[in-house]
């Protein structure tokens, strides 16, 4: 008699709600310490270009920026601040988001300087934490993984607070300590052209052209 297999367990939900989250909580040293989601591209500020990108995508959006805040808010969204002091990185605006998120939902993060993320990062990143057993999952552009462009449980709440607790910063450190499930996006890796120094600012203008994202009106973000 043949033994058939006992049943797979059923594959955990996927998270909702998704909450967008901007990172914008940098210091921008290599562009001289200016708040980079405000350096304007194309006639409009970064950050206005990456709300526009994701809200078709998300349920909710928020800002995580420890500058300018009511020049932010000008966005309509919820600004939140890092909760540790002194500018520690992407993590700290993830924890801080996380804190803010429904049990059950995940966020999706993006960075403020990467002004036209892929139109379905959402729903890939989605497809590839789907029945993979894995954490989360982040984004990989064909040549590196894109560590910021990531989809994070809420259910990663404790285990990021305790890491930032014990002075851990590095995001690649943090998600070591997880099974990461990576979305490929090598289709689509202009897509995570970011504004790193002031030389990067035509190559993204011209990212926009060619994308036609600068036909769109004002009014998407």
């Amino acid at each position: 008699m043949t033994e058939t297999a006992p049943p797979a367990p059923p594959a955990p939900p996927l998270p909702s709600p998704v909450v967008g989250v901007v990172l914008a909580g940098g210091r921008a040293r290599r562009l001289g310490g200016v708040d980079k989601g405000l350096v304007e591209v194309a006639g409009r500020p970064l950050v206005e270009w990456v709300v526009a990108a994701l809200r078709p995508q998300v349920d909710a959006l928020l800002i995580n920026a420890n500058r300018n805040q009511d020049r932010y808010r000008g966005t309509g969204l919820r600004v939140v601040g890092d909760e540790l002091p002194d500018y520690q990185g992407p993590l700290a605006g993830m924890a801080a988001a996380l804190e803010r998120l429904p049990a059950g939902g995940a966020i999706l993060t993006v960075p403020c300087d990467s002004p036209l993320p892929p139109t379905d990062l959402a729903r890939r990143l989605r497809d590839a934490l789907a029945g993979s057993g894995a954490d989360l999952a982040v984004a990989h552009d064909g040549d590196r993984l894109q560590l910021v462009h990531a989809l994070v449980p809420a259910a990663l709440r404790d285990s990021l607070a305790a890491f930032l607790a014990e002075g851990g910063r590095k995001v690649e450190a943090w998600y070591a300590r997880h099974r990461v499930a990576v979305a490929d996006f090598s289709d689509c890796r202009r897509h995570f052209l970011n504004l790193n120094r002031l030389e990067d600012l035509t190559d993204v203008e011209d990212l926009l052209r060619d994308e036609g994202a600068a036909a769109r009106p004002a009014s998407d973000g």
